[in-house]
């Protein structure tokens, strides 16, 4: 090989080393979302920890090897002309655009990033462990090595979101941690391994929709992807139907009104686990529920037991490559 080609592919390996990675957000609801950005302890912050993305529009960032941290949208946002304001959905509570080193208030659709990790993979995932607010995607670009899979959920679950979980007149969906808050739906107290804690009726049926994104917290094996030296786009909503009807639709006066930050569940239910009412009002019941839109919901009847994991979910053919060993479903 020529010298100077050797010099040249050595500056270019070291220029990666250095700057890491490229994070491009790609807006393709048609309805302006605001992302939020939250660097892990120890990892520097990136440029803006939350900015406003009109639809239609992109900005990027770069962060360096060895960062690690969250992404997530923020939808239903007011914001005055000095940037002070709030969200109805993923909100930050900073009471500004930039989230300030805070996260995302659940229900929230995340992002989640390791850069560099294990002699230079990237490890990163779509996580609907915290609940769902918004469809979003992860790609890995830019000539990676390794699996560099596409990642997330296109999936609108919030027209799909049980009656006990959904929040407000639809704007995201709990998590039934977040609903219930249970060690078994948390997987805390004596549920917090994965021997103990299974995925719940409500995770079977996130996992079932979007079957590479995080469904509760030991989902690890289906939903953990690695890379190496590659870009990625996060793009929220991506080739699905529109949402801007669920942005004109709820009540802004009088008795159940939504306001930002508002998780209240106003639909009347008795909040109760295990029954679903699906869009249109499809009910759950036997071993799958169908709804209105076609989509499936599976494991419904658990025989009185919501921990008991779906061994469809398992058959998906991916090989995955973790922390160097070979899972093979």
């Amino acid at each position: 090989m020529d010298l100077s080609l050797r010099i040249s592919i050595a500056l270019l390996l070291l220029t990666r080393g250095v700057l890491g990675s490229t994070f491009t957000f790609v807006n393709k609801c048609d309805y302006t979302v605001w992302p939020g950005i939250l660097a892990n302890a120890g990892t520097p912050k990136l440029d803006s920890t939350g900015f406003e993305l009109p639809t239609e529009t992109s900005r990027t960032f770069q962060a360096p090897t060895g960062w690690s941290g969250r992404f997530w949208a923020r939808t239903g946002c007011n914001f005055d002309g000095s940037g002070s304001g709030s969200c109805i959905t993923a909100d930050c509570g900073s009471g500004e655009v930039e989230c300030n080193g805070a996260g995302a208030s659940p229900p929230a659709t995340l992002a989640e990033f390791t850069l560099g990790f294990g002699g230079g993979q990237d490890f990163y995932d779509v996580s609907l462990v915290d609940g769902y607010n918004i469809a979003m995607i992860v790609e890995a670009n830019g000539g990676g090595s390794g699996l560099c899979a596409t990642t997330g959920c296109v999936t609108d679950l919030n027209r799909q979101c049980p009656a006990e979980l959904r929040v407000g007149n639809g704007f995201a969906c709990k998590s039934a941690c977040e609903a219930f808050g249970s060690p078994e739906y948390c997987c805390s107290g004596a549920f917090n391994t994965p021997a103990t804690c299974k995925p719940s009726v409500y995770a079977q049926m996130f996992k079932s929709v979007c079957p590479r994104s995080y469904s509760y917290a030991y989902d690890d094996p289906t939903s953990t992807f690695t890379c190496a030296g590659a870009d990625y786009t996060v793009t929220f909503c991506p080739s699905m139907p529109s949402q801007k009807s669920t942005w004109d639709s709820p009540a802004t006066t009088g008795a159940g009104a939504i306001t930002a930050g508002d998780t209240t569940n106003n639909n009347n239910n008795n909040n109760s686990p295990g029954s679903f009412t699906g869009a249109g009002g499809g009910s759950g019941s036997g071993s799958e529920a169908m709804l209105a839109d076609g989509s499936w919901m599976a494991g419904l009847a658990m025989g009185g037991s919501t921990r008991m994991m779906n061994s469809n979910f398992l058959d998906m053919g991916f090989v995955l490559i973790l922390m160097g060993v070979s899972f093979v479903f």
